[in-house]
């Protein structure tokens, strides 16, 4: 019976080693977003596309947008949860 020698192959380092970088890779990115989420938490209401307004289907006539209420903006997905947390964090240190 032969006897066969056990190598480490450097497969499981270079798996370990990508996935350190995947999660440093979107650590950065998730961190940027919540910095301009936190720098700029307004972004253009969907619905009217910032204007405020909207129009009639024949485009004469417009009305104040029911989403917006006419401003032209909408609170961001990642400034609800930079809020929720800020939120959270209040009620627990009371």
């Amino acid at each position: 019976m032969p006897l066969l020698a056990v190598t480490v192959t450097d497969n499981a380092t270079n798996s370990v080693a990508a996935l350190g970088l995947i999660f440093i890779i979107l650590a950065i990115v998730t961190a940027g977003y919540l910095l301009g989420c936190w720098l700029y938490p307004f972004g253009n209401c969907r619905r009217c596309k910032g204007s405020g307004k909207r129009r009639s289907p024949f485009g004469r006539s417009f009305a104040l947008c029911r989403k917006c209420h006419g401003d032209g903006r909408r609170l961001r997905v990642g400034r609800r949860i930079l809020n929720s947390l800020r939120e959270l964090h209040d009620k627990g240190t009371r």
